[in-house]
């Protein structure tokens, strides 16, 4: 079987090393363009402490954070070291001792069917700052010691470089999609007709422009988030986890001396690609107020990505069902760090027609498609 995957952020780049490790024909193609949502996010692997509380959310991405571990071994075996992803525990941080209860209950709970998460302890202000050494000196935390940090770009690029000594192809380039009697056939990149068996949409926030073409208006809208990159010089951050407050902000740190603090979100932006005074003053109040040992950090750069956004918080995966030969997986907003890998793969899966593990109903993307004209 061949298959063209239209996209090659985190999810695109799954689906394409399940693919061709599968012995399917791949062929990966992909376009320079700013704001890419894998680029610029800096990711949490931690669905237990999450606020969504939809449980087919849920399910794919406590499956995600499963499926972790196992694509790094394999990319590992595949000499991809350098994939930007460590177990390093998340702090669920709050002043307020009552809310800190119903989180480590929360999570307890969810502990015998996700031993994955790991050991979770309650934390007093002190011990906190031991593991996030920033942290205000009136937190208290709830400690989760399997949850995971990732390098987005990093992770990505693993993937694709193993995809490509595997045997998959990438082409840079524009593709336009091609199609005949209610059936896609193909690409055209820079004025060469691919043909392929199936073609499966992993374009992010830029799907709807590839699909109106074929009379699908898809209800995919880039939601803008910039993200701060403070650098902390002679401070070893190689451990410290990942601090969730009880709002849309979070921080994370690498291994080079750099905290990561985001993230705006901000609905109806357009592909506005712009650092914006009152978007990076959020991003730092919100940083600082809960962390404000940063103070005195270098701000080295704010990156900006477009989160797909969805007509719900769940993912749009499978076939479409206005055209045979194409899929799409796509939706997953804040969450495409968390579940992206997984998600790539369930695709592929599907693509396959392999015996999926959970029901992919809840998903299918119909209900994304607000219009559809036959041709």
């Amino acid at each position: 079987m061949k298959v063209i995957i239209v996209g090659t952020g985190i999810v695109g780049a799954s689906a394409a090393y399940y693919l061709v490790n599968q012995g399917a024909e791949v062929v990966m193609i992909d376009r320079p363009e700013e704001g890419k949502a894998t680029s610029a996010g800096a990711g949490i692997v931690c669905p237990w402490i999450s606020r969504v509380e939809d449980p087919h959310w849920y399910a794919i991405a406590k499956r995600g954070a499963k499926f972790y571990p196992n694509l790094i071994k394999q990319l590992e075996s595949d000499g991809e070291a350098d994939t930007g992803y460590k177990i390093v525990g998340a702090l669920s941080v709050s002043k307020d001792s009552g809310e800190l209860d119903r989180i480590e209950k929360a999570v307890r709970d969810k502990q015998s069917d996700a031993p994955e998460l790991g050991d979770v302890e309650r934390l007093n202000h002190e011990e906190a700052k031991q593991k996030f050494p920033p942290l205000a000196d009136d937190l208290g935390a709830v400690y989760v010691s399997g949850a995971a940090r990732i390098d987005g770009r990093l992770l990505r690029e693993s993937m694709k470089r193993a995809a490509v000594k595997n045997g998959a192809q990438l082409i840079e380039g524009e593709a336009s999609l091609q199609f005949s009697n209610q059936e896609v056939t193909g690409v055209r990149v820079e004025g060469n007709d691919i043909e392929a068996d199936k073609v499966l949409l992993a374009t992010g926030a830029w799907a709807p422009e590839l699909l109106k073409p074929l009379g699908i208006e898809l209800a995919i809208e880039p939601q803008k988030g910039q993200i701060a990159h403070i650098s902390l010089p002679n401070q070893d951050t190689t451990e410290w986890p990942v601090v969730l407050p009880r709002t849309s902000h979070y921080m994370l740190a690498f291994d080079d001396s750099r905290v990561v603090a985001g993230a705006t979100r901000e609905t109806g932006s357009g592909f506005d690609y712009r650092l914006t005074a009152g978007g990076v003053q959020q991003v730092l109040e919100a940083a600082l107020d809960v962390a404000p040992g940063l103070e005195e950090g270098t701000l080295k750069e704010v990156r900006i990505g477009f989160r797909p956004m969805g007509p719900d918080v769940l993912p749009l995966i499978g076939q479409l069902d206005a055209f045979t030969g194409i899929h799409m997986v796509n939706g997953l907003g804040p969450s495409g760090l968390t579940m992206g890998p997984y998600a790539g793969k369930l695709a592929a899966k599907q693509i396959l027609n392999e015996d999926m593990e959970i029901d992919m109903s809840p998903y299918h993307p119909n209900r994304a498609i607000s219009k559809s004209v036959t041709h």
